[in-house]
């Protein structure tokens, strides 16, 4: 990449994320929690940052006021460099009086912050999925093939590609064609079982990108999407290449751990499964990679405590990833996640399960594949995810059988946070 060249990233990060409610009931999807300490948009932030791109625009709608105060509390550089800022720009109607009407419409309504900045070429990423990528290799490759737009694209299995944007290349990985969550995708070239994903993370020139939005926003039939509308349309005229995210290193990379990784967890299953993947002693994505580092907030908590009482009541964690000012006591957790200052009191069964900050559970629940919401006080005794229809009655549950907990759910048991660990009677 050309150091000299002026970049500016755009990040999406003002979806409402529908099909993950009721996690996204109270916060936008960007800022929903993942991996114990870090929130989704925490990803697409730390590429662009180890990447060396440091002048990025937040462009956020719906529920932003945790997501803004997240980057706020993570996100902030000094005042010396100008063009070094991480910036959350919500939507200010300054074209019309609407919201966002979609990814292409919030660049058509900040066009002034392109021009304000002048860059040569503009990032445009989504601010919801979970991967590690040096946008650098990108932004070469983009400047090599000489293009006007390019695409980042990852091979995926023609059956696993349902409700994905699909990209159609020809042999010099030039697009050809877009398709737009196609009931049957179109292989890509040479493997017939496989179909190339769009990853929702485009590079465009300078001018192409005003342009393309801006008659974009004339055609009164579009809906004013980058993948369902701007991309097929400019196939014929503008060079739209494919990037393979294959081909994509980062430093640190661990034996086991794979470089394509990229999770869209655009529905509860899809969240809880790439949780999972995080336990193994050998996980397919590595968060302990110091080369490439995943960035979060820092709240100085206090360490993770395990405490082994009386009896046969032992604090333990197996193949599972324990947040700072977790306390687990006297209690069991076996392939699961936890936020930080979680409390697993003694008896208490945690299995497969992703559990959000600031939760407490007491003594002799029972819980199996579950997503708990941060704020949650469990109840003693409680057993969620070991029989499907009970579990309906009470609390959502997704397609693949996964239960997910709120506060709402147990309104009227106030979490009421222990500074030791509180044995059951």
């Amino acid at each position: 990449m050309n150091r000299a060249m002026k970049v500016l990233s755009l990040v999406m990060a003002g979806g409402q994320g529908i099909r993950l409610v009721p996690l996204t009931r109270e916060r936008a999807k960007p800022a929903v929690p993942f991996g114990g300490k870090y929130k989704l948009i925490d990803f697409v932030l730390s590429n662009l940052i180890n990447s060396g791109l440091y002048s990025v625009y937040v462009l956020t709608q719906f529920k932003s006021q945790p997501l803004s105060e997240h980057i706020r509390d993570t996100w902030t550089f000094g005042t010396i460099q100008r063009d070094h800022f991480i910036t959350t720009v919500p939507a200010q109607m300054r074209i019309g009086e609407t919201w966002y009407q979609g990814t292409a419409d919030s660049i058509y309504q900040n066009l002034c912050l392109i021009k304000e900045q002048n860059p040569e070429i503009v990032v445009v990423f989504a601010g919801d999925h979970v991967y590690r990528m040096d946008v650098s290799q990108m932004i070469r490759y983009h400047t090599e093939r000489e293009a006007d737009v390019t695409v980042a694209v990852v091979p995926r299995p023609i059956d696993k590609c349902r409700g994905l944007g699909i990209a159609v290349v020809d042999d010099y990985w030039r697009i050809v064609r877009f398709e737009e969550k196609p009931e049957k995708p179109t292989p890509m070239p040479g493997v017939p079982g496989m179909a190339l994903v769009s990853m929702g993370n485009y590079i465009f020139n300078r001018e192409v990108l005003l342009e393309e939005v801006s008659a974009d926003a004339e055609d009164l039939d579009s809906e004013h999407d980058f993948g369902g509308d701007i991309l097929p349309k400019i196939v014929g005229t503008r060079a739209v290449f494919a990037y393979d995210f294959r081909q994509n290193r980062v430093p640190g990379m661990s034996s086991g751990e794979d470089n394509s990784y990229w999770r869209d967890v655009g529905t509860l299953d899809a969240y809880w499964e790439a949780n999972m993947d995080l336990r193994t002693a050998t996980p397919v994505f590595n968060l302990y990679n110091t080369q490439w580092p995943v960035r979060t907030a820092d709240f100085w908590n206090p360490p993770a405590k395990f405490v082994h009482e009386a009896g046969d009541r032992i604090g333990r964690a197996i193949n599972s990833l324990v947040t700072d000012g977790c306390i687990i006591s006297g209690g069991t957790v076996r392939g699961s996640v936890l936020g930080r200052h979680v409390f697993v009191h003694s008896y208490a069964e945690v299995t497969d399960c992703v559990i959000l900050d600031d939760v407490d559970i007491r003594g002799g629940c029972k819980l199996r594949r579950a997503i708990i919401d941060e704020n949650v006080c469990i109840p003693p005794g409680t057993i969620i995810g070991y029989d499907t229809e009970e579990d309906s009655k009470r609390f959502c549950v997704s397609a693949g059988g996964v239960v997910v907990v709120t506060g709402e759910d147990f309104a009227e048991q106030p979490v009421e946070r222990a500074g030791t660990p509180q044995p059951v009677r």
